[in-house]
């Protein structure tokens, strides 16, 4: 069962898989709730256990693994032991410094990608510095949940869909819209707004003068 995700039961002590069976918790296990990587990481390699989720929307949240409470406590104190040792802070600090050290990279790629994507005529080269800066403060922080930390596609779609997203809130209206609450209609409305950000962007890379009341230049105002 190591590698199989059940949903909570009907009752505290009861998980639902995926084919609707219920199953009972064995006695003697507990609940060891998320947040400690490393401790669910050893509690489900070190013998049978229930990882459960909930699925609300589109997205998944964690419940826990469910594992017996003696093993659990176990594997807790010598972790607890691990971490207070200085080879263990030694680490720490190093993994923190290279963290650190990637993610400040990322940042450096990610604005080239987006000023890459821009592709501003050279009259427009501070707009676009300004356009790119603003959009990757936005995008790149670590747990921020945009488009721009996900791994699943290539950089430069990436910087394109984070300025797209970033002028959808700053240079339209779509935060105060009230949208029909018809199935597909909020993409529909998505696809417009997007199609009017890359229209504007155009201008700027073919050098034109836009409005006095370019909705742009005011949100980098």
């Amino acid at each position: 069962m190591s590698d199989r995700i059940f949903s909570p039961g009907l009752t505290p002590d009861t998980v639902r898989a995926a084919d609707g069976t219920v199953l009972s918790i064995p006695a003697g296990w507990v609940l060891l709730p998320p947040g400690d990587a490393a401790l669910t990481r050893r509690v489900k390699g070190a013998g049978e256990h229930f990882v459960v989720a909930e699925k609300k929307g589109r997205k998944v949240f964690s419940k826990g693994v469910w594992a017996s409470a003696e093993i659990i406590e176990r594997i807790r104190i010598d972790l607890a032991a691990e971490r207070s040792t200085e080879g263990h802070a030694r680490k720490k600090e190093a993994d923190a410094r290279r963290r650190e050290k990637a993610q400040s990279e990322y940042v450096t790629d990610f604005y080239g990608a987006v000023l890459a994507f821009l592709d501003f005529h050279a009259r427009y080269a501070e707009l676009a510095q300004r356009l790119a800066k603003a959009v990757t403060e936005h995008a790149t922080p670590v747990g921020s949940g945009t488009v721009a930390r996900t791994a699943r596609i290539p950089v430069e779609q990436r910087a394109e869909a984070a300025v797209i997203a970033w002028m959808r809130h700053q240079t339209t209206a779509y935060d105060s819209m009230k949208i029909e609450r018809v199935k597909g209609k909020r993409r529909e409305v998505r696809r417009m707004l997007a199609q009017r950000s890359k229209d504007l962007l155009t201008q700027y890379r073919r050098g034109e003068t836009p409005h006095s009341d370019c909705p742009l230049q005011q949100a980098l105002q």
